[in-house]
């Protein structure tokens, strides 16, 4: 059985639901499946290069925007095999989950992989589009910008947030602009950044504010499956 290290909550789940006993190490962040019993090996940012290779994997699955480079380079420097996914939009979460699972040794496509690309697939075109800001981080205030997974995952929701075309795609952008740009609605996800009703709405005077689960929006892996409909609901309920 291929030993297997993740570097990403998502891939994490994809892994540990589709191969249980596969994995040996998984981040601090790695929350599901809720009974995960591997030995952990720091956060996303900051592994324990010695940990990881203590537990002698075949394989580390790591991501070009959750991981740094440095320490991956530091992981195949002891002779250890990394695979490193890119996830900027829906369509691309499916190859690259596919990837990742038969790199792990699974013999056959998984059924719930099936079942979230079937979803996506079958989502109706929207009949209405609503322009947002997402912000993903606050002191300071981050917005969703270019090329990224959740704005693909929204997108495809009807809602286009308006710095899609930043030179970042993760742009420091003041609350005053952020607000002054006149979107529809704001999205605020509860990760990385845990926005509440308490916390974040208030920032945005009076505009109407989806609070939408992060794990649906941000997570490429079982989640898909529920993410239309989870972040459809959450997305109406913000309605003017």
């Amino acid at each position: 059985m291929t030993r297997v290290v993740s570097l990403v909550p998502s891939l994490t789940e994809a892994v540990a639901v589709t191969l249980p006993g596969v994995l040996v190490g998984a981040t601090d962040w790695c929350t599901h499946p809720a009974d995960l019993d591997v030995a952990r090996i720091g956060g996303t940012k900051n592994p324990r290069v010695d940990r990881i290779v203590s537990l002698a994997p075949d394989l580390v699955i790591a991501n070009e925007e959750e991981n740094r480079a440095a320490d991956l380079d530091a992981l195949r420097a002891a002779g250890i095999e990394v695979l490193v996914t890119e996830v900027r939009g829906v369509p691309q979460a499916f190859t690259e989950l596919d990837r990742v699972l038969t790199a792990c040794g699974a013999p056959d496509r998984p059924g719930w992989l099936d079942a979230a690309e079937e979803a996506w697939a079958a989502l109706p075109e929207p009949a209405h589009r609503r322009t947002a800001v997402v912000p993903v981080w606050r002191r300071p205030w981050m917005v969703l910008g270019r090329d990224t997974f959740a704005g693909d995952v929204l997108a495809r929701l009807g809602v286009d947030h308006l710095y899609a075309g930043h030179p970042d795609r993760y742009p420091r952008v003041p609350v005053a602009e952020l607000r002054a740009a006149g979107p529809d609605l704001v999205v605020l996800p509860d990760e990385p950044y845990r926005f509440t009703a308490d916390d974040g709405p208030e920032a945005f005077g009076g505009l109407p504010c989806a609070l939408v689960s992060g794990r649906h929006l941000t997570w490429y892996g079982p989640s898909l499956t529920r993410a239309p409909r989870v972040l459809a609901e959450a997305l109406r309920a913000a309605r003017r």
